[in-house]
């Protein structure tokens, strides 16, 4: 098992550069501007209104890839994100970023990844005026989405900062004031920015979002994921992906912070959390009777975590399951980059979007730059 981990990074490194080529190749909208809303399965682009998570997703990824790799046109990409996200999504009447080109309702899940993209940007640029922007992007969240009396972030906004009716993310969605999804999100962003602005506020904001994972969120393994502005839980529904996805985003907050109360805390929880998600006999995670694209990726990251803090061997043979997985069922070699997912006989779900409002290159770009990192230790 041992033996093969220079062949599963080897292989990571060239999955990362395929999924880009996939993006720079299909994704960039010359007509008008940014990366196109919606492309199918065959590639075919379509005009439709766009994200701004999709766009912020992508400023991360190709950021992320150029400040490792130092690929130039990797960085072209993250220029183009970034340019359209100042000329589309940020409001410069009331502040913040629009949810879309057709909706300015202030979502704070669009603010957290507003702030990982231009904290990421910055880190591969050093182009002060992102690094501003997420600073600014941070304290209007504070402002406006902080609970002072009970802590946590509420969901949603008016475009001038006003309470929302429908606070829901996507019709699939509880409409509650609380989420554990945004929550995990503000706390990825927060850790980002944090590295390139360590600032004593941020640090405890850091601290204080850790507290309601710990108080709130976490319960026999798993993640609770909406609840009303005083903490009421509202749904018993489980998400193995975000479960997994936590465990490891949790330990790498506390880690920024260097606290090791805080990181012997998130390590019990991530153990905890990967230990609840059952992969199937095939390696795969369940989706309801499906298997998404998002949730594969996570869990090659969260298992191979896992292992790191704990030596256990079964974790990196999970971590190992679900990449053979992918290989087998996610990646598309006919038309590029993953499916959305498979059904339960392993039939690529087609009809879903090969890009899109929520189909980006964040998640598995990201666990394999991830595990690249992991691996790439220098040598004694």
């Amino acid at each position: 098992m041992y033996a093969s981990l220079p062949l599963f990074k080897q292989e990571l490194e060239q999955e990362v550069h395929r999924i880009l080529r996939y993006w720079m190749q299909y994704a960039v909208d010359e007509q008008y501007g940014g990366f196109y809303g919606k492309i199918d399965h065959d590639n075919r682009p379509y005009h439709v209104p766009k994200g701004s998570v999709l766009h912020a997703r992508i400023l991360w990824t190709f950021s992320a890839a150029f400040t490792h790799y130092k690929e130039p046109a990797y960085i072209k990409m993250a220029h183009r994100a970034y340019q359209y996200i100042l000329d589309r999504f940020i409001d410069h009447k009331y502040g913040g970023v629009y949810w879309s080109t057709n909706n300015e309702r202030k979502q704070i899940y669009a603010h957290a990844f507003a702030i990982y993209g231009l904290s990421e940007y910055y880190r591969a640029t050093q182009w002060e005026p992102a690094r501003q922007l997420a600073i600014h992007l941070y304290e209007l969240v504070q402002r406006f989405s902080f609970d002072t009396h009970n802590g946590g972030y509420l969901e949603a906004f008016t475009a001038d900062w006003q309470p929302i009716a429908d606070m829901r993310l996507s019709d699939k969605d509880v409409n509650e004031k609380k989420t554990m999804n945004t929550h995990l999100h503000v706390l990825e962003a927060y850790t980002s920015l944090y590295g390139i602005w360590p600032d004593a506020r941020l640090e405890e904001s850091i601290v204080l979002l850790l507290g309601v994972f710990n108080k709130h969120f976490i319960r026999k393994g798993h993640l609770q994921l909406f609840f009303d502005e005083h903490w009421q839980p509202r749904s018993d529904d489980i998400s193995h992906g975000h479960d997994i996805e936590a465990s490891w985003l949790l330990t790498e907050a506390a880690n920024a912070l260097a606290d090791p109360v805080l990181i012997q805390q998130t390590e019990k929880q991530a153990l905890l959390l990967a230990d609840a998600v059952a992969p199937d006999i095939d390696g795969g995670i369940w989706s309801e009777n499906e298997k998404h694209w998002w949730p594969q990726a996570e869990a090659m990251l969260g298992f191979f975590n896992a292992w790191q803090i704990s030596n256990r061997d079964g974790y990196l043979q999970q971590a190992l399951n679900s990449w053979t997985f992918i290989k087998k069922y996610m990646l598309d070699h006919v038309n590029g980059e993953w499916f959305w997912g498979v059904d339960a006989h392993h039939q690529a779900l087609i009809k879903e979007d090969k890009a899109g409002f929520w189909k980006c290159p964040y998640h598995n770009t990201r666990a394999c730059l991830e595990i690249i990192k992991r691996l790439d230790l220098p040598e004694d």
